[in-house]
């Protein structure tokens, strides 16, 4: 059986409540040319039959037990025989040209190692924020650009085969059965941007300036409730990056003190969330006077960490937040929701 332009990605954990919505708009695709490798990592509802549905693009592998996203992810990939690997979460959605557009970019230009497309965030019912709207991202060499303001959503994202390789630490490629490593298995919230980054670092990236992908927000996106372990794991980052890339804090010096300094303030509100008012303070101490937002969060951080749920969300992203984050503030000249 030859092998297929594109793998698609699908991790799932008891996920029928959307599961019909995202297959639907990838059998909807324009370009036909892909498998689906569907990973089901132990659920108990109705999410593997909706999965063998759909017919023999799905490709329906069944985990021993319940594993974290990550390793998810690696095991997919190991079964993944395409030239290029998609990723479609469960509870997202694809408009109909999308993996025919992001081929097209990699087919023009063999340097290339990732392709993502705007996206839309939703609720399923309404749209509340493009991301694309006000600030294109780059194209090329973008690694220092992609640290600063990480663009990329997961279901938007399409990968080479070559650049993924890339990032197992024997080079083993997706699709011979074996978990290569590709995503960190350390990593429980910045997995994702992890790989995203060490892409960026030795392949170009571009992007289908289109709004192709819909993310859907909900109360049980996680990447909305861990925000002290984003501080964390963006630490851990940098110091895999500096065993990675000799010279990494002389070249990107700018760059790491900046992404400290954000580590920082996500600890700090993490902790006034959880009550450590004083902890809090803390945290972002060495950064006091670097800024309004954290002359701002100082002083509040002397109100009750309840103060969050009250009144002020002040800005345009506050209808992705979850319903109890309600307070955000200018993160380098961007708006950002604190807590998103």
């Amino acid at each position: 059986m030859n092998a297929p332009a594109v793998s698609v990605i699908m991790n799932c954990l008891n996920s029928s409540r959307d599961l019909r919505e995202a297959m639907d708009s990838l059998m909807a695709q324009t370009f036909t040319d892909f498998e689906v490798v569907f990973w089901d990592n132990c659920s108990t509802d109705e999410s593997p039959a909706i999965a063998k549905s759909y017919g023999e693009k799905v490709r329906y592998f069944r985990g021993e037990g319940i594993v974290p996203l990550g390793e998810g992810r690696n095991l997919a990939l190991a079964q993944a025989r395409g030239r290029y690997l998609a990723f479609l979460d469960c509870d997202d959605v694809w408009r109909p040209t999308k993996l025919e557009r992001q081929v097209a970019l990699f087919e023009a230009n063999p340097r290339v190692g990732l392709v993502c497309t705007d996206t839309e965030i939703f609720d399923g019912k309404r749209v509340f924020k493009r991301l694309f709207a006000e600030t294109s991202p780059a194209r090329g060499m973008a690694f220092a650009a992609l640290m600063e303001r990480q663009w990329i959503s997961m279901s938007s994202a399409m990968v080479s085969r070559e650049a993924l390789a890339s990032l197992s630490p024997d080079k083993t490629p997706s699709g011979e059965g074996r978990n290569g490593g590709w995503f960190d298995q350390s990593l429980n919230v910045c997995e994702e941007a992890d790989v995203f980054y060490r892409i960026a670092h030795d392949w170009e990236l571009d992007y289908v300036d289109e709004p192709l992908t819909l993310w859907r927000v909900h109360g049980g996106n996680t990447t909305f409730r861990k925000f002290g372990q984003f501080a964390d794991e963006t630490l851990r980052i940098l110091e895999k990056h500096r065993v990675l890339y000799p010279g990494y804090d002389q070249e990107y010096s700018g760059l790491v003190t900046m992404m400290t300094r954000r580590a920082g303030f996500q600890k700090a509100v993490a902790l006034w969330r959880e009550g450590h008012n004083a902890a809090a303070r803390e945290a972002i101490k060495p950064w006091r006077h670097s800024g309004r937002k954290f002359r701002i969060f100082w002083w509040a951080s002397y109100l009750p960490g309840i103060f969050f749920d009250v009144p002020a969300c002040i800005s345009r992203c506050q209808p992705i937040c979850d319903n109890s984050s309600k307070f955000c503030l200018d993160l380098d000249r961007e708006t950002y929701c604190i807590f998103c």
